[in-house]
């Protein structure tokens, strides 16, 4: 087993877990498990109502990180504002694309996927995996946003919404 270099998150700070999102640490505590003591972070979800532990070892080599500086969540936003990109694969490898992308916890890659997915109201009708994955990747961004933000999820999500409705007009 190897010894990664242990992060040095707080309890009571926010951090991004990449396959759940914004989370925050309630508590780091020493369990036994299968005979060897691990240090864990407590994570909360509290949206999800879940708890998650994850070995202090391991939180960077799984993909935690503290939340977004305020100038890439700026930059997320104005990602929203581009024109969507979408490629002329199959579906099932562009929705296996954007899967990894909503799962990579990159502020900038979940942005992206918003922006190729959105769909103004005089645009086709999504399909229900579309839908799923924007609203998938819509709820990871806003979640962020509102964290980063220090405002509640309502308004956060308000504030995406107006950005993309400004890329609209």
């Amino acid at each position: 087993m190897t010894k990664s270099k242990k992060p040095d998150f707080r309890p009571n700070e926010f951090v991004v877990y990449p396959a759940h999102g914004v989370g925050k640490i309630i508590s780091i505590e020493e369990q036994e498990i299968a005979g060897f003591n691990l240090e864990l972070f407590v994570i909360t979800f509290e949206k999800d109502k879940m708890t998650l532990r994850v070995p202090t070892n391991k939180a960077t080599d799984v993909g935690m990180r503290a939340l977004s500086a305020p100038d890439v969540v700026t930059k997320a936003l104005e990602t929203l504002k581009g024109k969507a990109r979408v490629k002329r694969a199959m579906w099932s490898r562009r929705a296996q694309e954007y899967e990894q992308k909503i799962n990579s916890g990159d502020l900038m890659a979940i942005a992206e996927v918003v922006r190729d997915l959105h769909r103004t109201d005089d645009q086709r009708e999504q399909s229900y995996s579309e839908r799923q994955l924007y609203e998938a990747a819509l709820e990871r961004l806003t979640r962020e946003v509102a964290a980063v933000s220090g405002v509640d999820e309502a308004g956060a999500q308000k504030k995406v919404d107006e950005v993309l409705l400004s890329r609209a007009a």
